[in-house]
């Protein structure tokens, strides 16, 4: 009878309600466990009565390519019409700066993307975007949060019931007279061969329908991304990176991640060009050929050549906490000109206040166009004002009892030394980060989306940055 007992309280303890939070971008988790319409319904309702308390009326929602899309946006939908919201709903998949720009166009006072970004293909998620076309503020995310009903309420009534209150609309229209209104395709496609990876993402149609010759990889539906994470980082880009190689100096690349917010670029020799240096070239254009001034916003994981450069240009440096919505924030508040993150999210002046892979990768594509130069030669000349560096990550998926033993050492104090690197400064600010002799430093951070170890690293070449990864897997005994 004790382990009958014990057995009934354990699955009394599991069945019990599942607590809905927010990461560093959005509600995330695998579809069928967590990510269930029941939780879906609940999180739906608390954005509707938050929105209610605020004296808003309506909302933009779309999803991506992944699992479910249509099924979540549907019920979201009926959500928050049988709320009173007013909704325009996305047709077919698009990506999360589609809806962003959506938000601002039709002048909603919420945006909704269904989406898990750049998670497994077993996740989905949720995102919320508030009126200006950007993430949500962190305080009205937790706002938000104390508003989720442990339960959903009553059933909603059918779609069509709500058809005073559902607008269906086409963003990628929208989307594409802004890109083009905003760049000189006519240079790019003159000067670039193009070669674009979606990874089974929602960039894939606007990508096609701007560069009608590009050479495709990945640019077609397949919600399960073919068993791959849809992140654009160097393991998950072997296929587009080889390809160039064997095509040296015909191509410049271009990868999207699933809902197209991230973006990482590979040189006509088949290198990854990770967003550090695409953050670096983004400023270096819009300073010296387009004139532009501004502040800088980075998240604490960007590469410490950014400060450089601004400080090059006499420019202010924020440093935020990792998340775009604190970068957003800034946006919002301050006349930013370059903003992003370590991981591929970046913005730029003159825009709305949000990651936009697409956009990010035409401005710099315009920049190669118009100075006449490969994009490894501007690196280079980036390299000549600030010195050259060589950045990787680890990304370990570890046992619970590994994360605890983790989490333990690294609390525990502040290390003098990771293997025969000696350290001359430290910062916690989200994470912690050792910096070195000639501005090399160590990271480690847990993922705010997954079950992640993230350890990241700056070297001056790429034998240096490997030598420091070894010693901090050494060093924590992984």
């Amino acid at each position: 009878m004790a382990r009958v007992g014990y057995l009934c309280a354990n699955y009394r303890k599991q069945m019990s309600v599942y607590q809905i939070k927010f990461g560093t971008d959005g509600w995330r988790a695998v579809i069928a466990e967590a990510y269930t319409v029941e939780n879906l319904r609940r999180i739906s309702r608390a954005t509707a009565i938050w929105m209610k308390s605020k004296g808003m009326k309506s909302a933009l929602i779309g999803h991506d390519c992944r699992f479910g899309g249509q099924i979540f946006l549907e019920e979201t939908a009926r959500i928050l019409a049988s709320e009173g919201i007013r909704v325009w709903a996305a047709k077919g998949f698009v990506s999360t700066p589609m809806v962003s720009l959506g938000v601002v166009h039709h002048q909603t006072d919420m945006g909704i993307v269904i989406t898990a970004s750049h998670n497994p293909p077993e996740y989905n998620g949720y995102k919320l975007k508030s009126s200006y076309g950007g993430p949500t503020t962190p305080a009205e995310i937790a706002e938000i949060e104390k508003c989720i009903p442990d339960h959903s309420g009553d059933e909603p009534g059918r779609l069509d019931s709500y058809s005073d209150l559902i607008q269906w609309i086409d963003l990628e229209d929208l989307y594409l007279q802004r890109v083009r209104d905003s760049f000189d395709l006519e240079s790019i496609q003159k000067k670039s061969n193009l070669a674009y990876d979606a990874m089974y993402g929602a960039g894939q149609s606007v990508m096609k329908a701007l560069f009608p010759n590009l050479k495709a990889f990945h640019c077609e539906w397949n919600p399960g991304f073919n068993g791959t994470a849809p992140e654009p980082i160097t393991k998950n880009l072997q296929e587009i990176m080889t390809y160039l190689a064997s095509h040296p100096d015909q191509y410049i690349g271009v990868a999207n991640d699933g809902d197209a917010d991230r973006v990482a670029m590979i040189d006509p020799g088949g290198k990854l060009i990770d967003s550090h240096h695409i953050l670096l070239l983004l400023l270096r254009y819009l300073v010296e050929e387009k004139n532009m001034t501004g502040e800088l916003a980075i998240s604490f994981s960007v590469t410490n050549k950014m400060q450089r450069l601004a400080d090059h240009y006499g420019l202010k440096t924020h440093i935020t906490r990792i998340g775009f919505k604190y970068i957003a924030e800034l946006m919002v508040q301050r006349d930013i000109l370059v903003a992003g993150e370590e991981s591929g999210g970046l913005a730029v002046k003159g825009h709305i206040p949000e990651r936009d892979g697409i956009w990010i990768a035409l401005t710099v594509l315009e920049y190669v166009a118009r100075s006449g130069k490969t994009i490894q030669t501007l690196i280079q000349e980036i390299y000549d004002l600030v010195g050259s560096f060589y950045y990787d990550r680890l990304d370990l998926k570890l046992w619970p009892e590994q994360m605890d033993a983790v989490k333990s050492q690294l609390a525990s104090g502040i290390r003098g030394q990771w293997g025969n690197f000696r350290t001359s400064k430290y910062e916690d600010l989200d994470g912690h980060k050792y910096y070195f002799d000639h501005d090399n430093w160590l990271m480690f951070r847990l993922s705010g989306t997954e079950p992640v170890l993230r350890i990241y690293a700056q070297g001056r070449d790429e034998t240096e940055c490997k030598a420091i990864l070894d010693a901090a897997v050494k060093e924590l005994n992984l």
